[in-house]
């Protein structure tokens, strides 16, 4: 399918890769790792063709669909989100508006060639069934459907991307090219893409740094270290034992060559002068000549590992915050509905649930960044506390300064050795110290905060999404740094290999309670039921729910409630004649001898009917739903 031929790309004296060969083909689901700056997505762009390499060429087959997840939401503000869900297949959306545009033309401009044309297009797209497939992986990514006829600009960033996701998903690609699709998604959704792409026949390029998420898609390793790319085949874990041993490997047969050009160094340097050993001596110098010619040296690897040390002050005491009745609304919308939990002393509790449940807002009430509507937030005797924020960039009072100003001031007493020795163990070396705050990308911003907790020495630690912008060597340090702290940790995060690492304890927070459960991610998951975190199944859960709440609805008086009754009873009825009409016309137009029956003005007429169908369906729907929220609230 992809044919990378002997690719590089450089960009002035840098070569951020070269020697680049690989084939990537039906089936194939490639996570590409590297270290950030490394130049994954520099080769995610020449794949999708935005981007030339420097030398080398990279060959797709022809009439292959390439879906590209893109962060251009502001194209599409003020389109409905199940449009721009839609809107990925370019050719059937084109084909689609077209027809659209031309239905609606009187009879006489009515082009009948051009809508035949237009039909066999969004048959051939399956052009029917685009907004139910469109509908399910909006759904699957956490936008129930109650919101997709809204605008995209309704949306927060992180579903407007999801959106886009949405988008490239539902375009009915041959290749998937992803580079951090699951940033912005919760758990739910990030186990439903897994799911997807697992079941897609396609091929997938997917950058991310979600260790467990590219164990369970990737079956192959595209590793850009060393100033170049190497494709390893397995998953994540796989392809580091592997990686390991063919280091391993390479460092041995380096050694092994240099301790025989030594030997033969030795005896050339013992036995050159003597005569009767002078033709050994010129044969040995020849194999030293050879062999030094086949000698190669490994570049050094791109990846680094900062060194995470917590160290606290003093111990708390036993009792860590006791969270009584925490409430909070948004307006309308209640985030949080009475949450209650009691921490104590070496608890690593894992906040979960949802995008938009409340996590992020409980952890900025414990922290006093925000109030509360009710309750109360306790802090038990010798807490101190550190906080990493989810925006952390906002962390930074002042864009101007210096990350080596900005620690000092952290550390008064202190001389500029010591703040230079904590930027170190975070990879701030030398000129990338001296960086203004303003200039740091999102993984050193990360760093710089846990630099700061570093010096401040808490014996509790609330973190807020931390491994969002670090890459995955900085992720497994962290986690060997939050081991050994000897702490409380209090934590928000998405990524299920860094809570199963870590968590001893699961608070769930739910729209109308809370699951409180002691014991590992892993133990979690199995007393809840491996389907608890599955999108399918909580959307059906929601269905069902929304069903029995309308049996237990508000009971209207005896008169309105058989008017009702009998209004509903005959708008079903209708509802159920115009859904066979509609489908008795699918069925019509799905059968590849149709069109041969059936003059292109007849097809036009019926297809007519079918959109006044729809509408139809709309209106009736929309008074059912009417009479379900009077009965609901008669008020």
């Amino acid at each position: 399918m992809i044919s990378i031929s002997n690719i590089a790309k450089e960009y002035g004296d840098r070569t951020l890769f070269s020697n680049v060969s690989a084939q990537i083909n039906l089936g194939d689901r490639c996570g590409l790792v590297g270290a950030n700056g490394s130049g994954k997505t520099t080769l995610l762009n020449i794949l999708s063709g935005d981007i030339e390499p420097s030398t080398g060429s990279v060959s797709i087959q022809k009439r292959l669909r390439v879906g590209v997840l893109k962060q251009d939401q502001y194209l599409y503000e003020d389109r409905k989100i199940i449009d721009v869900a839609m809107m990925g297949h370019h050719e059937l959306w084109q084909a689609m508006e077209a027809k659209e545009a031309l239905l609606a033309n009187s009879e006489e401009d009515f082009d009948a060639d051009k809508f035949a044309v237009l039909e066999e297009m969004i048959q051939l797209n399956d052009g029917y069934t685009a907004e139910a497939r469109a509908t399910k992986i909006l759904e699957g990514l956490g936008l129930p459907l109650d919101v997709h006829e809204d605008k995209l600009s309704t949306l927060s960033g992180g579903f407007k991307l999801r959106v886009l996701l949405a988008q490239v998903l539902a375009s009915s690609p041959d290749v998937l090219l992803l580079d951090e699709p699951t940033n912005h998604l919760d758990i739910l959704s990030i186990r439903w893409l897994e799911t997807f792409l697992k079941d897609f026949q396609g091929a997938v390029v997917v950058i991310s740094h979600d260790h467990r998420f590219l164990d369970n898609v990737s079956n192959k390793i595209l590793d850009v270290d060393y100033e170049t790319v190497l494709m390893y085949t397995g998953n994540y874990s796989q392809f580091l034992d592997e990686k390991v041993a063919e280091r391993e490997r390479r460092e041995k047969e380096i050694s092994s060559r240099e301790r025989e050009i030594s030997e033969h160094q030795k005896f050339v340097d013992r036995f050159r002068a003597k005569a009767s050993k002078a033709r050994q001596a010129q044969s040995k110098i020849r194999m030293i000549e050879k062999k030094s010619d086949a000698l190669f040296t490994l570049p050094p690897s791109s990846r680094r590992y900062p060194s995470f040390r917590f160290d606290q002050q003093r111990a708390s005491g036993r009792e860590v915050l006791k969270v009584k009745g925490v409430k909070k609304n948004f307006g309308e919308k209640r985030v949080l509905n009475g949450v209650g939990i009691s921490v104590e002393r070496g608890d690593r509790l894992a906040i979960m649930g949802p995008n938009g449940i409340g996590k992020s807002t409980l952890l900025k009430i414990i922290m006093g960044e925000l109030t509360s509507d009710e309750g109360e937030i306790e802090w038990g005797y010798e807490t101190h506390s550190g906080y990493f924020p989810q925006d952390n960039k906002d962390y930074f009072k002042s864009s101007k300064e210096t990350a080596e100003g900005w620690m000092w001031e952290l550390c008064p007493g202190k001389d500029i050795g010591f703040v230079r020795a904590k930027l170190a163990l975070m990879l701030f070396v030398g000129d990338e110290s001296k960086k203004r705050l303003s200039a740091l990308s999102g993984g050193e911003s990360a760093r710089l905060v846990f630099a700061k907790l570093s010096v401040l020495n808490p014996n509790v630690l609330v973190l807020d999404e931390p491994t969002n912008h670090l890459d995955l060597e900085a992720i497994e340090a962290l986690v060997q740094g939050l081991k050994s702290f000897a702490g409380t940790l209090i934590f928000v995060s998405h990524d299920r290999w860094f809570v199963g690492e870590l968590a001893n304890r699961i608070l769930e927070i739910k729209p109308q309670d809370i699951l409180d459960y002691r014991g590992t991610y892993e133990e979690y998951v199995h007393f809840c039921g491996d389907d608890h975190l599955d999108v399918d199944r909580v959307v059906l859960k929601a269905k069902q729910e929304k069903k029995i709440k309308k049996k237990i609805k508000k009971t209207l008086n005896i008169e309105e409630k058989k008017n009702s009754e009998k209004e509903e009873g005959e708008l079903w009825m209708q509802v159920d004649i115009v859904e066979a009409r509609i489908k008795e016309i699918d069925e019509m137009f799905a059968d590849p001898d149709y069109y041969e029956s059936v003059s292109p003005e007849e097809t036009a007429n019926i297809s007519r009917e079918r959109t006044e169908l729809v509408k139809k369906l709309d209106d009736l729907t929309s008074k059912l739903e009417t009479i379900e929220k009077l009965k609901e609230d008669p008020e």
